[in-house]
């Protein structure tokens, strides 16, 4: 093996003829982090899966092209659950008895891709970084395979078999290998193929199947940040080096919402759920409830879920009178569906009548009960439009929510 560092490119995968495919072994029970709460690629790590955070790290790569992840055959609906959305991009195939064979068996199922070079890596490394990726990458070539490693800093002691220390291994020129391991797909493939044919299944890593065939295997600069979760100890470190990140760039998101509707004849208006006497009622398909209609557009505005009018359309007949607190519900489970906690809830409403004021508290209860948050986290405020406009007429009522929900995992960069 030799060192290779970064070369110049506009792309890294610009000299390799074919897509670059990725395997991402993850088909292992993982008994050395514990069985408790199942094998530790589906734990949560700062509010999301291992298993979906290393997917991830391939699928927002601009030179990966077809994924297949190996799972356990009694696994695949946990895999499903823990990758989400990420898991209806990528193949699925039931995983061997070892590593090696649950590679194999990936490599065989990407074959109908002809994909020009592959990549190899453990399910349970969800920190590997697009620099890594990019020299692997770069690195390969119709001949070679690459290896990301980091050199050995400790010093290292070969135990004889009475349990002393025999000698001292010097640590020049020796390296601890990461993953993803990558190489030209058709040398990789026949070399796993090879070594199954001949009954051999204990080769510990890609890179040792690549050598014993004759490739030859480059050296790449790893990352220290790219670790394996091999221990419950790793996972519950991860957890909190995740958990504090997030602390400092939380998923927090604000949605407004605005609706309006005018007055028809009747004799109670409705808003926020409560019927305040009036010699007008605000006309609509439903109950007309201006606040509860803004307030459910704010809500959806937070998860992209799009508005009222996409959930429940005013054309649908079954809609007709009916109470707007069912359209805050909905949106308030569409929120908590996909993680989101509903920090706060801010409703004005603009009108000349009637008043809002003697009503508020019992406004504020109802959003309680339908929100399911403390009164505290909700504001419902009044103001009039000082005479001006449709408002000032008193031809109708306006409303502006604000809603903020904070999602799990952290902000973006």
């Amino acid at each position: 093996m030799r060192l290779v560092m970064e070369k110049s490119s506009d792309s890294p995968a610009e000299h390799i003829d074919g897509p670059v495919a990725v395997v991402i072994v993850a088909a292992g029970r993982g008994e050395r982090a514990g069985q408790s709460d199942g094998p530790k690629q589906y734990r949560s790590i700062g509010g999301r899966t291992v298993i979906a955070r290393t997917l991830d790290a391939f699928l927002t790569h601009p030179d990966i092209g077809p994924i297949v992840v190996a799972v356990h055959a009694d696994d695949e609906a946990l895999f499903r659950a823990a990758a989400g959305e990420a898991g209806e991009r990528v193949m699925v195939v039931h995983g061997g008895a070892t590593r090696q064979d649950s590679t194999r068996l990936g490599l065989l199922a990407l074959q109908e891709k002809s994909p020009g070079a592959v990549l190899i890596h453990d399910g349970a490394r969800p920190f590997v970084d697009t620099e890594t990726i990019d020299r692997i990458i770069l690195a390969i070539d119709a001949e070679h395979g690459a290896v990301p490693a980091l050199p050995v800093s400790d010093t290292l002691k070969k135990e004889a078999p009475d349990g002393t220390v025999s000698e001292t291994v010097p640590r020049a020129g020796l390296h601890a290998a990461q993953t993803p391991q990558g190489f030209p797909f058709g040398p990789i493939f026949a070399a796993h193929q090879k070594a199954f044919e001949a009954g051999v299944a204990d080769f510990t890593d890609d890179a040792a199947i690549a050598e014993s065939a004759g490739i030859p295997v480059r050296i790449v600069p790893g990352s220290p940040d790219n670790l394996k979760l091999t221990w419950a100890r790793d996972i519950a470190m991860a957890d909190q080096r995740l958990t504090e990140s997030r602390s400092a760039f939380p998923d927090v998101r604000t949605g407004n919402g605005y609706d309006v509707h005018s007055f028809e004849p009747g004799n109670s208006v409705m808003l926020c759920g409560v019927a305040i006497p009036h010699h007008q009622k605000l006309s609509g398909h439903s109950d007309a409830d201006v606040g509860l209609h803004a307030l459910t557009d704010a809500l959806l505005a937070t998860c992209g879920a799009g508005d009222i009018g996409t959930h429940f359309p005013p054309s649908d007949p079954q809609w007709k009178g009916a109470a707007s607190r069912i359209f805050v519900e909905h949106a308030a489970t569409i929120v908590r569906a996909k993680g989101g906690r509903i920090a706060n809830a801010d409703i004005t409403l603009i009108c000349e009548a009637p008043r809002i004021g003697p009503h508020r508290d019992a406004m504020t209860e109802a959003l309680v009960n339908m929100l399911g948050i403390d009164r505290s986290r909700i504001s419902v405020k009044a103001t009039t439009n000082e005479k001006l406009g449709f408002i000032g007429r008193e031809e109708g009522i306006a409303a502006i929510a604000t809603a903020t929900v904070v999602y799990p995992g952290e902000l973006p960069e």
